[in-house]
């Protein structure tokens, strides 16, 4: 069973899902924010990240730019709704900064779904 890391400010949004990855057999681990991401890898068996990019705190790039220095193989997933400029443009950047997958908020849950098949098998 993969576990995926959930990076969240919205903590309804979280739990609706860490529910569709638990019921789709995955293990999930959440964090309202990136500030405990690199620990957290380091002390479990992460297999994927999914990561908002805009939150309080750390936000979802420097994140990404983060766990990339240190886990360079560690297949993440960024989302966003991007606020009031829209997501592309943060979108655009994770992409750029090495991540496995970009998706824009509202997502449907299959392409989530699929994406974390691509990526975990």
């Amino acid at each position: 069973m993969a576990c995926i890391l959930l990076i969240d400010d919205d903590r309804m949004f979280r739990q609706v899902l860490r529910n569709l990855l638990e019921d789709s057999g995955y293990a999930v681990m959440e964090l309202p924010d990136g500030r405990q991401s690199i620990p957290t890898c380091r002390e479990n068996k992460i297999d994927a990240v999914i990561t908002d990019i805009l939150m309080p705190d750390r936000e979802g790039l420097e994140t990404i730019m983060a766990l990339r220095r240190e886990f360079p193989e560690l297949q993440i997933i960024a989302i966003s709704g991007g606020g009031a400029n829209g997501p592309d443009i943060y979108l655009k950047t994770a992409e750029r900064l090495g991540v496995s997958c970009a998706l824009s908020k509202p997502f449907k849950r299959e392409e989530l779904l699929q994406a974390l098949e691509d990526i975990c098998g």
